[in-house]
C-alpha cells in the first residue's frame, strides 16, 4: 500500500494549548498536538492514491489540500503525537482500502427442489384445514 515510516516523515506537527479545565500548569504547556499532512505534495503516495484520498476525505481536507488531525487526549505531548500518527495512518489505510466485489453464488438444484417440496407440503397441510366445499 504505502511505506508508513516515510509517510510519518511527511507529517508536520505543532504543539497547541489544550482546551478545558485544568490547574496552574495548563496555561503554560502545549500538550495538544495538531498533525498536518499535505496530500498533494506527498512523495510516498502515487497520483491514484492522492485522487482517492482527496475524493473520499473531501470533508476533512482544507482548501489548501491539508489533512488536519488534532489530539489532546493525554497530558503528555509525546503520547498525543503517537496517537495522532496512529490515527492518521489508520485513516489513510481505511480510505485506500478497496472492498472485494461480491460474486453471487449459484443456488444448488437440490436446495431449490427442497424449498419447493416444503412449500407444496405446507400448501397441502393448510388445504386440509379448510371447510369442505358442499356445492
Amino acid at each position: 500500500m504505502f511505506n508508513e515510516e516515510a509517510l510519518v516523515k511527511e507529517f508536520n506537527f505543532k504543539g497547541i494549548r489544550s482546551s478545558g479545565a485544568g490547574g496552574q500548569h495548563v496555561n503554560k504547556v502545549s500538550s495538544k498536538i495538531e498533525l498536518t499532512f499535505n496530500i498533494q505534495e506527498s512523495l510516498v503516495l502515487n497520483e491514484k492514491q492522492k485522487e482517492v484520498i482527496a475524493y473520499k476525505l473531501s470533508n476533512r481536507i482544507t482548501k489548501d489540500g491539508l489533512l488536519i488531525l488534532q489530539c489532546g487526549e493525554s497530558r503528555s505531548q509525546h503520547r498525543n503525537k503517537n496517537i495522532a500518527i496512529v490515527r492518521a495512518i489508520q485513516l489513510l489505510k481505511s480510505t485506500l482500502f478497496v472492498k472485494k466485489k461480491r460474486i453471487p453464488t449459484k443456488i444448488p438444484k437440490a436446495v431449490i427442489i427442497r424449498r419447493l417440496k416444503s412449500k407444496r407440503a405446507n400448501k397441502e397441510r393448510k388445504a386440509t384445514r379448510r371447510k369442505p366445499n358442499l356445492d
